[in-house]
């Protein structure tokens, strides 16, 4: 698995390549400046350090200053982070580290978003595993800032029976049976079902929880009541804010909300040399 300084130098050699052939020919080596990232727009700031990352990548003798921590809400027009060193270190750092530092904010800030429409601090709101490739660790520790939960992290660390599963193996109770002494003791078993029969097959199988996926409110409450506390509830599929107020008070235990990441956009800050 690669790293976060993997990723920032694949970024730094997909922008610069062989050479900025604006900035070494138009900048002296050795000058030195000063820059600084500011909010265009009310936001949720995300991404900091690895947006740091990107200019001391490019020379370790860069200075950076961050006037705010990752999570916090940020006003627009204000500065968020200032950059000290050689000028053509911070005009080469610049777009890559903004485009780190607006996605993970953008995802940030409607992760926010989400959860203080929903305000609910008994369902706990997740994301999925509906990430850019190569990005996921970045993007989930985003939703993290913004004040959501991370799912599993990607298919080694959780079980989930989705519906090609349990057509795969014949049924829940094979799926869950066909687990027995191959996973730890200490991972939960989750079962992705779409109607109550299956809620029923679930619970048999002796889930530890219990996905409805794409369910409307009254047969979401219907499996609620069935499932009396047996098993964790999490609701999946098509969830929108609107629909999270009605969630709210369900008796559901986890929202999963794929829009966190995928239908999250960068928002607007721009680096400004002074």
């Amino acid at each position: 698995m690669h790293s976060i300084k993997d990723l920032i130098q694949i970024a730094l050699n997909e922008d610069i390549g062989p050479g900025d052939i604006t900035t070494d020919n138009t900048v002296d080596p050795e000058i030195m400046g000063k820059g600084i990232i500011v909010a265009k727009e009310q936001l949720v700031i995300a991404g900091l350090e690895i947006s740091r990352d990107v200019f001391t990548c490019i020379d370790p003798d860069v200075v950076c200053r961050f006037l705010f921590k990752d999570g916090d809400s940020v006003a627009k027009d204000n500065v968020v982070m200032e950059i000290e060193g050689r000028l053509r270190t911070l005009l080469k750092g610049e777009r890559t580290a903004l485009n780190f530092i607006q996605r993970l904010s953008g995802i940030a800030t409607n992760a926010r978003s989400y959860v203080e429409y929903l305000d609910d601090q008994k369902i706990r709101l997740v994301d999925t595993r509906k990430t850019i490739p190569g990005w996921r660790v970045l993007e989930k520790y985003a939703v993290r800032v913004g004040g959501a939960y991370n799912h599993r992290m990607g298919l080694y660390d959780g079980v989930l029976i989705k519906d090609n599963h349990i057509v795969a193996c014949g049924g829940i109770k094979k799926a869950v049976e066909s687990l027995q002494g191959k996973v730890s003791h200490l991972v939960k078993v989750e079962v992705e079902v779409s109607d109550l029969p299956s809620v029923k097959e679930a619970l048999e199988a002796k889930a530890d929880v219990i996905m409805l996926d794409n369910m409307d409110i009254n047969r979401i409450r219907e499996a609620v009541a069935l499932i009396g506390g047996k098993a964790l509830v999490e609701v999946s599929g098509g969830i929108t804010k609107e629909s999270l107020k009605l969630l709210s008070g369900s008796g559901v235990d986890i929202i999963s909300v794929g829009a966190l990441t995928h239908s999250a956009r960068s928002v607007d800050l721009s680096m400004r040399i002074v």
